[in-house]
């Protein structure tokens, strides 16, 4: 049964560039294990939530579940009223860029608990960014089949169009997994990390590149496993699409988003 956490990725092409200078194997948030790199075993985060705090009800009312043949996977945002953004390697088949067909996926929304409340919809249509490939362009959207009744705790979420300045505070949100390898939490948790300058980005994992929003922490803090496809936010708007992290949940290293503001001509013209 696919349950969002049983993929392993490696970055060949980046190795050279980002991983061997730094010993780091890039994983997608689907990893349910830290990978080994060359016999260097990395620390494991601690038993500690990773940075999460408990969601109010309807503090993050365009968050939505993302279920495969009813089970969990990943995340995703509202951003109309018939489209939901997710992360691609949440809905291809294998490391490709096939997708199943919609009626294989549902999401939950207005609802802050991963299995119930809220309103279960059905997605009609699945379409992947046609380059996605090597953690890039990992973004997807999603048709549904009816259109989405807005209320107080269902809502869209505005495409950020602009550059998140360096520095700046970027909330993340998501049912992940509390650390790597751990267990998966029934309320919506989120967190505050920090927007990475490009070339630091570049330093510190090799992607410093405009499609990806390179987001710092402290170490037992960030993404985890089942946060894929996520929002993150800034000024109110979506910024990022939760994709990868860097050995393993709350390391040292950066996690990966996809960059709306790059994304954002491609989800326009493919929303009908």
């Amino acid at each position: 049964m696919f349950c969002g956490f049983s993929k392993f990725y490696l970055n060949p092409n980046k190795l050279i560039s980002g991983l061997i200078k730094k010993m780091a194997i890039k994983t997608s948030l689907l990893v349910a294990f830290t990978l080994v790199f060359c016999a260097f075993v990395k620390a494991q985060p601690t038993s500690r939530i990773v940075g999460g705090k408990d969601a109010d009800i309807g503090q993050f009312p365009y968050q939505i579940v993302l279920y495969k043949d009813g089970s969990f996977t990943c995340g995703g945002s509202i951003i109309s009223s018939r489209y939901v953004l997710t992360a691609a390697h949440c809905v291809v088949i294998g490391d490709g860029i096939e997708t199943l067909p919609g009626e294989y996926f549902t999401v939950r929304m207005g609802s802050i608990q991963r299995m119930a409340g809220g309103k279960i919809m059905q997605v009609k249509k699945v379409t992947v960014r046609k380059t996605y490939g090597n953690f890039l362009d990992d973004v997807a959207l999603l048709e549904l089949e009816d259109e989405i009744k807005f209320t107080k705790n269902i809502q869209k979420i505005d495409l950020f169009d602009g550059v998140v300045p360096n520095n700046a505070s970027v909330t993340i949100s998501g049912w992940g997994r509390l650390t790597t390898g751990g267990k998966t939490p029934q309320r919506l948790q989120y967190n505050t990390l920090t927007k990475l300058d490009p070339s630091k980005c570049e330093e510190t994992i090799g992607y410093g590149t405009d499609q990806i929003l390179c987001l710092a922490h402290s170490k037992n803090n960030g993404a985890c496993n089942g946060d894929s496809g996520g929002p993150a936010t800034y000024d109110g708007k979506l910024v990022g699409v939760a994709g990868f992290v860097v050995d393993g949940c709350g390391s040292n290293y950066p996690d990966g988003y996809a960059n709306v503001s790059y994304h954002r001509k491609w989800i326009l013209e493919n929303m009908k």
